[in-house]
Formats: C-alpha cells, structure tokens, sequence
C-alpha cells in the first residue's frame, strides 16, 4: 500500500513538472538561447561583454528553474512531515512489547494516515500550481522584455 502512493504522489508530481516545462520552462530556455545567440553574433563586443551578456540571457531561466524547484522541495517536505507524524503518533500508541494482532492494526493505521497525507498532498498541487503559473507568468513576461 505504501508503494502505492509512493507511486500516487510521483506520478502526480511528475505531471505538474511537464506541464511547468512545457508551458513555461521550454518557452524561457528558447528565449534564453536566442538571446545568448544574438550576443555571440554580435562582432563589436568584447570576449567579457559578451559571456556577461550570456549570463544575462539566463537570469529569468535560472530564477524561474529555481522557483519551481523550491516550491517542489517545499511540497515534499510538507509530505514527509505529515508522514513522519502518521509514523510517530503509531509508534506512541504501539507500546513497547505489541502482540502480532497489535502490531498489524498500527501497520494498518499508520498505512490508512499515510494515505491520508498523500491524498490531501496531491489536493494541493492544483493550488500550487495556480500560484506557481502565476509567478511563471511575470517571470516569462520580464524575460521577454529583457
């Protein structure tokens, strides 16, 4: 059963990661590379202002890369807290010498928590997603500009 949402909030996040990709992510890199491109066909320029140019092409890349992968971090940990409490609250109840019968109903209990927490984890990903676009939105529009 832990497998099983192991597997739950995986796929889950790996959804959100491609649809950050693919609606922003890639649009900043192309952005970013065109940019850089047109820094080194630039002739007049030094070797330095060019590699600062460069690095300038890859800030709102860089910085939105970040963001998300911030956010992600912060998903997860809040995932494994709650976990870790489903685990800790078992173990106080368990007691020091459990029966087998005890010992399958804490499994069980602790299992039944552990859905529990991936259930309302994966509940919040439209509302970090919904914050997350927004963000992604300014930053996309301020690589264009730039």
């Amino acid at each position: 059963m832990v497998e099983r949402q192991r597997q739950r909030i995986e796929q889950e996040m790996t959804k959100m990661v491609d649809e950050i990709d693919k609606q922003y992510l890639r649009k900043m890199q192309a952005s970013m590379h065109r940019c850089a491109a047109k820094c080194c066909d630039n002739t007049d320029i030094s070797l330095e202002r060019v590699q600062q140019c460069v690095e300038m092409c890859s800030t709102h890349l860089n910085q939105s890369q970040n963001y998300v992968q911030k956010e992600i971090e912060h998903l997860q940990s809040r995932l494994q807290r709650c976990v870790m409490q489903c685990n800790d609250e078992t173990k106080d109840k368990m007691g020091p010498n459990p029966s087998e019968a005890e010992i399958d109903k804490y499994t069980l209990m602790f299992e039944n928590c552990a859905v529990k927490c991936v259930d309302t984890h994966i509940g919040l990903i439209p509302t970090i997603m919904k914050a997350m676009k927004t963000v992604l939105n300014k930053q996309s529009e301020a690589s264009i500009v730039t």
